[in-house]
């Protein structure tokens, strides 16, 4: 016997699945290079009461009044005390429901299930779902049989596939090295076709299993005027300078940060790159990077993107040109000015007191306006270093939080760990996420509490046209104005 009510979603229901949405979906806090479409299969498994496989029946014809549909579970993913193989289930689809017809669905809130909208799946997919739900704890294990459906000709497999290995650890992607197969992946980035988002993951997995061998065509990318060759700018810098070490430096120097008629977005990618570089990997030391960010600095517009990094990575030699690009600061870009403020107040050098009143002399409402959202402890003074001290300790990071102020010192690279963690950072530096690593929709979000300004117009429609996880936000905000509720769910207490 069975019985429904259907319970649409009210505005409170609508606006908890929307933060829902967002919290579960925001772990798009990938690798740099890396933005997660959606909740993956296996994270929305995790959150239901139940999973299960339902088919379609000869008695599976819709309600014309309701729109629902009678489905019969054939199989149970999750939650076998809550529901068994032949129990019917009803829920509103307005798709095919040819008998042999499959769906997956979702439950939640026992005992009374409410179910989602069913999800067509083929045996493939069906299967792959099991499997998903078999895995065990280990990043690497999952990682290993997620590889497989990167490129399935199962558009849904393909995308989820592709969204575990964007919120995966970097260290799991580290430990996959033996795993990967090097031509495969040459052979997607060489593909003019392939989508940005993809070919970032696939550059950055080449710079993981890749050799000396693979510079050469990483460089010809970098030189091309294709725009194919260059997709996924930022990966492929990355990819770059993980295989060619910090000889690869002086060509991006070159094409991107020292080149003042570079695109905007050419030498954001770049800088991203730099920053990936001085966070999740070694190979480079942070005396050469810095070296590279110091050409950024001639660039007055493009200025600011880098002084967070500066600071952080305890870089102090460019205390004076920063107190120039203060002074000659103008109305179109004196956004520079606060980020210049928040350098000197975390610099220890002596110098610095000099400087910060130089700053206040110059332009005291800037200075104001650092402090309203930076709070730095000032050393002792018996605890001051030198000028040649802290010169010398060019490769001691400074992690900066939304305050600004120091908050960890010590050697080594401010964060490892993850493509989700190590990377686009927003809040306090507990975690020793570092600030400069921040994307384009943060620098929205926190512009006053970074030091950062937003790019102008053009800038950032540049960005939008080029880069992936910004086209997602753009039409995030421009079409559905947020994540969208998961669809209606149908209660119902099945008796067989």
């Amino acid at each position: 016997m069975l019985f429904t009510t259907r319970r649409p979603f009210g505005i409170a229901v609508a606006a908890s699945a929307v933060l829902f949405s967002a919290l579960a979906a925001s772990p798009a806090l990938a690798c740099p290079f890396c933005s997660a479409v959606s909740q993956t299969l296996r994270q929305e498994m995790e959150t239901m009461d139940a999973v299960v496989i339902a088919e379609a029946t000869a008695g599976s014809e819709r309600d014309a009044e309701s729109g629902e549909v009678s489905l019969k579970v054939v199989r149970v993913l999750k939650g076998e005390k809550l529901i068994a193989p032949g129990a019917i289930v009803q829920t509103v689809y307005y798709g095919s429901v040819e008998p042999g017809r499959r769906f997956m669905l979702s439950g939640v809130e026992p005992p009374q299930l409410m179910w989602s909208s069913p999800l067509p799946v083929e045996k493939e997919a069906e299967e792959y779902l099991v499997a998903v739900t078999k895995l065990p704890e280990d990043d690497l294990e999952k990682l290993r049989f997620f590889q497989q459906y990167l490129e399935s000709e199962t558009t849904m497999l393909a995308r989820d596939a592709y969204d575990e290995f964007a919120i995966a650890p970097y260290e799991a992607v580290q430990r996959l090295k033996d795993d990967m197969d090097h031509d495969q992946l040459v052979e997607w980035i060489r593909d003019p076709e392939m989508p940005a988002d993809r070919r970032r993951l696939y550059l950055t997995m080449l710079g993981v299993c890749g050799t000396a061998e693979d510079v050469p065509m990483l460089e010809g990318f970098l030189r091309s005027t294709q725009k194919s060759a260059r997709t996924g700018l930022d990966a492929l810098v990355a990819c770059y300078l993980k295989l060619a070490g910090a000889d690869g430096l002086p060509l991006i120097d070159e094409l991107f940060l020292a080149n003042k008629q570079a695109p905007y977005a050419d030498t954001y990618g770049a800088i991203m790159a730099i920053r990936f570089h001085g966070t999740e990997t070694d190979e480079i030391p942070r005396s050469e990077l810095v070296k590279s960010l110091h050409h950024v600095l001639e660039r007055p517009d493009l200025a600011d993107l880098v002084i967070p990094d500066l600071a952080r990575w305890g870089d102090w030699t460019q205390l004076d040109r920063l107190v120039e690009l203060f002074a000659e600061a103008e109305a179109d870009n004196n956004w520079i000015r606060v980020p210049v403020v928040n350098y000197v107040r975390a610099c220890p050098l002596p110098e610095a007191k000099v400087a910060m009143e130089k700053l206040k002399e110059i332009d005291p409402e800037a200075v104001k306006r650092a402090n309203t959202y930076f709070t730095a402890p000032v050393p002792p003074a018996d605890k001051q270093p030198t000028s040649s001290d802290a010169r010398r300790n060019s490769e001691v990071p400074i992690a900066m939080g939304s305050t600004g102020g120091p908050v960890a010192k010590g050697p080594g690279p401010v964060a490892k760990g993850s493509f989700a963690k190590g990377s686009f950072a927003k809040g306090p530096v507990a975690d020793a996420r570092p600030l400069a690593f921040v994307s384009e929709r943060q620098r929205a979000e926190q512009p006053a509490s970074l030091g950062l300004r937003i790019p102008n117009r053009s800038q950032m429609l540049t960005v939008l046209a080029t880069t992936t996880a910004s086209l997602l936000i753009f039409g995030y905000l421009l079409i559905s104005g947020g994540p969208q509720p998961r669809p209606q769910y149908v209660r119902q207490v099945s008796r067989r």
